[in-house]
């Protein structure tokens, strides 16, 4: 048993909205920085010596408590993760609260950057530059290469080169990911995430089930429920009299020639932490980077649970780079990344589906 086996299943720590999410009013990047590296799992000062990892459990147990009574605690975890733009949530423990979707990823830490012409506003432009916190996981119990996994990535983007920019900053958040129902994606360097995924469910087996719990969940709360729109991007740094121009479809995926990783049976935490460190090396000097590329020409088809989104006339306009890596208990437990709220119109605010952490749109 180490120190982080003490409740792998259980849920713990508070899934709704409470005061400290409420009072969020910005974050600095150094104290989210400084949170996620307090507690690696493992030796080094980013954990990133050889060793186990931690596997928290996402179980279909969790996910339908409260159907009939008590707490529904999936529905409040969704609402919360729409609401609350908090970006640390400590509790009144100081433990955080466990995940029950995704409870196992890793901290990347990097920079946002613009390099090409393109109509769109906020950080989308051409010469946007910002510090960026990401968390990559995978959708459910799956970490290892071989089997079917959902490789995801929250992240926030801060309107700053600065790492200890003085004042607080309400960061840009963008919720990107593979197909919901799983791929069987090797290496980190062939996924593709993007932010209006397909959705196959029935891959999931078993777990089809918590998937089918969250489905009804967000469209009840947020009307859409497998896509995330991009209008938090396109609004951040943007004067309030220039009108938001948001693109409808982002992909991140890495950029070709990068090295791939190799190793059987490989968490893709491993995977990350080799991209950035070399073997024996207390300090990173590696880097994972990604092109960001842009569509607004985009068709789902098929029912909820079983669809297939085909995008056309991507635009790569810059690149993401990644240049540091923690897997901690805080980037587990106390790190939170806002899911931008959905709007009827992606480029108007008055169009919001929740506000004041009440759906107000059908």
């Amino acid at each position: 048993m180490t120190q982080w086996d003490f409740d792998l299943v259980a849920l713990h720590g508070a899934q709704e909205m409470t005061a400290e999410d409420r009072a969020y009013r910005g974050s600095r990047y150094a104290d989210v920085r400084k949170a996620i590296y307090a507690n690696p799992y493992r030796g080094g000062v980013a954990g990133q010596e050889p060793g186990p990892l931690p596997m928290f459990k996402s179980t279909i147990r969790n996910a339908w408590r409260g159907l009939l009574f008590g707490e529904n605690k999936f529905r409040q975890a969704s609402a919360r993760s729409i609401d609350s733009r908090a970006d640390l949530r400590w509790g009144s423990d100081g433990k955080g609260w466990r995940r029950i979707i995704a409870p196992n990823g890793i901290c990347v830490l990097g920079t946002w950057e613009i390099t090409a012409d393109n109509p769109y506003t906020g950080y989308f432009a051409k010469g946007s530059k910002g510090l960026t916190i990401g968390r990559i996981s995978s959708d459910g119990n799956e970490t290892k290469r071989g089997q079917r996994r959902s490789i995801s990535l929250g992240m926030k983007i801060y309107p700053t080169t600065d790492p200890e920019h003085p004042t607080p900053l309400i960061p840009a958040s963008i919720i990107v990911q593979e197909d919901l129902g799983g791929m069987r994606t090797d290496y980190v360097n062939d996924a593709e995430m993007v932010n209006a995924p397909s959705v196959h469910a029935y891959r999931r087996g078993i777990y089809f089930l918590i998937m089918l719990r969250a489905g009804p969940i967000f469209q009840q709360l947020d009307k859409v429920g497998d896509s995330r729109q991009l209008h938090e991007v396109a609004e951040l740094g943007k004067p309030a009299d220039r009108v938001t121009n948001a693109p409808e479809h982002m992909l991140l995926k890495m950029t070709p020639g990068q090295q791939k990783i190799e190793g059987r049976h490989l968490d893709f935490r491993e995977e990350i932490y080799r991209h950035i460190f070399k073997p024996g090396d207390a300090n990173p000097t590696g880097v994972m980077e990604f092109d960001i590329s842009v569509s607004n020409y985009g068709r789902r088809r098929g029912v909820q649970g079983l669809s297939s989104v085909s995008v056309t006339d991507w635009q790569r306009i810059g690149k993401l780079r990644f240049t540091e890596a923690v897997a901690s208990y805080n980037a587990d437990h106390v790190v939170q990344f806002h899911h931008p709220g959905w709007r009827d119109d992606r480029n108007d605010p008055s169009t919001y589906i929740r506000a004041n952490e009440l759906r107000v749109r059908r």
